[in-house]
């Protein structure tokens, strides 16, 4: 019976470690290149605060949102309901508890044509870290 224990006490710790070396590790997990999700835009009480890169918030600025992409990445935001698109960089995070993928600046949100709505449907590119020359923002 004791011996019965042992393997059974053996066999679970050593599944137990395999299960931990073969799961994903998540943090280091990089972000899709193109995502789908919601987009809103910031509400006003946020201008002249800290963004999470220590730049203050400005609905002006074509900047933007987002939990996953690194700080300073520019991306292509697409509104699906209409094909409008912009170019922002990422300065700042949202709330944990926020669903939403992206939020915009209202100069953004203006340029994707929904801040009648306040939501809408978008793609989200990655272009990378570097500013996007200007072909690639007339696209």
């Amino acid at each position: 019976m004791r011996r019965n224990l042992t393997l059974i006490l053996s066999f679970l710790v050593l599944a137990s470690g395999l299960a931990a070396q073969t799961r994903p590790n998540t943090r280091l997990a990089k972000p899709a290149k193109v995502q789908y999700g919601t987009a809103s835009f910031y509400a006003d009480k946020f201008e002249g605060r800290q963004t999470a890169n220590g730049e203050i918030f400005s609905q002006k600025k074509m900047t933007c949102a987002h939990n996953t992409l690194p700080l300073g990445t520019w991306v292509r935001v697409t509104n699906l309901s209409n094909k409008k698109s912009v170019i922002l960089r990422v300065n700042d995070r949202l709330h944990h508890r926020n669903p939403r993928l992206v939020d915009l600046s209202k100069s953004a949100a203006q340029k994707l044509g929904y801040t009648g709505h306040g939501l809408t449907r978008v793609k989200v590119e990655v272009l990378g870290k570097k500013q996007p020359s200007p072909e690639i923002v007339k696209q």
